[in-house]
């Protein structure tokens, strides 16, 4: 935990969380339930982002989440790709223990490496229970037909893209296909997806603020996915500011610029309505940035695709205003799986027996206690010639961590306190180290051996 000791916040809001669940009669009306708006963006590297220090980009939106919140300064995503960290952050999971160790793409089954288990309960399901509407707003990307689309899976809303990505931020087809949904009704709307998106984000937060209660939002921007297509004057505004940067640099830049316009326009929306002072607000990656399309992932190796700390490290950041303290900063390892848990900690749901994450709301709200020594497990399974439908791993424990990036290649070993970059591979002169550590990651592919990836047919 960075600066200070207990933030004042948790005291009240544990406090209005249990007058929100005993009223007696006659006693003072109960604290409103808080909101949780989970703001998930797609491969957006770990040092994308103007608070990073990144000095190429302007992300004012972002930024003050950042600023006005806590800094998550080993924030993981529990993939290098799109589906499973989205699996993992619905279930609360390790990916492959809900069936979904890679990329979901139903529209080309051949080519589909993961299938959603549908025996397990999802966040917004949960947090149903607990009275809170829920809405999802973006990309979905767990599946495309029943039983696995958002209104059988929880949601009460669905306005968004059911597919992993579009052929076009304007066009919003994939494979000829649309997959763009309000609840069950295919629609057609007009505009680029990230405007779109916030629209739709702004929209819901307008109506629920009209109708009252608690509510859920997962809003998932499909951008700074590729293809790269920013608008053409956010790309002449890049272009004009930063005189000698890439082409391809600044279409990436120009379209997470855009991206965090639409961010700030979802968080005047919360402030306009009164709401911000009684909504957590979660801000994330769903893995790091790649590297052909210019991304920044900070000093470390690798980017989307890799289980090295550039695929896996993103950007995290939550602002809760009196709850959260301003500026602060922590160290705990946190995984995308873990707002599952701090969600329903945050209504006091108990999470299912068989979850994985682990509930970060007590760090939020200003306890310094260090967070749980846990081992950590990241996945990847994909089809074609470089990995011929196996699975790519990292299994860290402590500071050591062992690494196969290709199903054909030997373990590797680093020791990341002294060498977070893993430039030396330790394997060779550590090889008791690489059994036990190897032993532990045979252990979580077992975990995962009974649940199906594909369809059962």
């Amino acid at each position: 935990m960075g600066q200070g000791g207990t933030w004042p916040g948790l005291a009240g809001l544990m406090a209005g969380i249990l007058a929100s669940a005993v009223v007696l009669r006659g006693a003072v009306p109960a604290a409103p339930k808080p909101n949780i708006v989970v703001i998930l963006t797609d491969d957006q590297g770990r040092g994308d982002y103007g608070a990073y220090g990144t000095r190429d980009i302007r992300t004012p939106n972002i930024d003050r989440i950042f600023r006005d919140g806590m800094t998550f300064g080993n924030f993981f995503a529990n993939s290098c790709v799109c589906s499973p960290s989205r699996a993992a952050l619905l279930t609360g999971c390790y990916p492959d223990r809900v069936g979904v160790p890679g990329v979901i793409r139903e529209e080309t089954p051949v080519d589909s490496w993961g299938y959603l288990s549908p025996d397990v309960a999802l966040l917004p399901a949960l947090l149903k229970r607990a009275g809170c509407h829920t809405a999802l707003i973006g990309k979905w990307h767990l599946g495309i037909a029943s039983p696995n689309t958002p209104n059988e899976r929880g949601f009460d809303r669905f306005h968004g893209f059911l597919g992993d990505m579009m052929d076009s931020y304007t066009t919003h087809r994939r494979h000829g296909l649309n997959l763009m949904r309000r609840d069950r009704e295919t629609i057609d709307p007009q505009g680029h997806a990230t405007d779109l998106f916030t629209d739709w984000a702004c929209d819901y937060i307008g109506e629920r603020a009209k109708v009252g209660g608690p509510f859920f939002l997962y809003l998932a921007y499909n951008a700074p996915h590729d293809p790269i297509e920013p608008p053409a004057e956010w790309l002449e505004k890049v272009r004009r500011r930063e005189p000698g940067i890439s082409p391809k640099r600044a279409a990436l830049v120009a379209l997470i610029e855009h991206l965090d316009a639409g961010i700030g326009k979802v968080l005047a929306t919360l402030d306009r309505t009164g709401l911000a002072t009684n909504t957590l607000v979660i801000f994330t990656s769903d893995n790091g940035g790649l590297l052909a399309n210019g991304a920044n992932n900070g000093p470390w190796r690798g980017g989307k695709q890799h289980v090295y700390e550039g695929g896996l490290r993103v950007p995290g950041a939550a602002m809760f205003p009196g709850r959260i303290r301003p500026g602060s900063r922590t160290e705990r390892m946190t995984l995308t799986m873990d707002i599952f848990s701090t969600a329903c900690a945050l209504h006091g749901v108990t999470p299912p027996a068989h979850v994985d994450g682990v509930s970060f709301l007590p760090t939020l709200l200003g306890d310094p206690s260090p967070s749980p020594e846990r081992d950590l497990y990241f996945v990847r399974r994909e089809g074609g010639k470089a990995y011929g439908g196996k699975t790519i791993e990292a299994f860290r424990r402590g500071d050591w961590k062992l690494v196969q990036d290709s199903p054909f290649a030997p373990l590797e070993l680093y020791h990341l306190g002294v060498d977070p970059l893993e430039r030396t591979n330790l394997a060779s002169s550590e090889t008791k180290r690489v059994e036990q550590l190897g032993a532990g990651l045979r252990l979580q592919i077992q975990r995962a051996g009974g649940v199906p990836w594909q369809p059962r047919r």
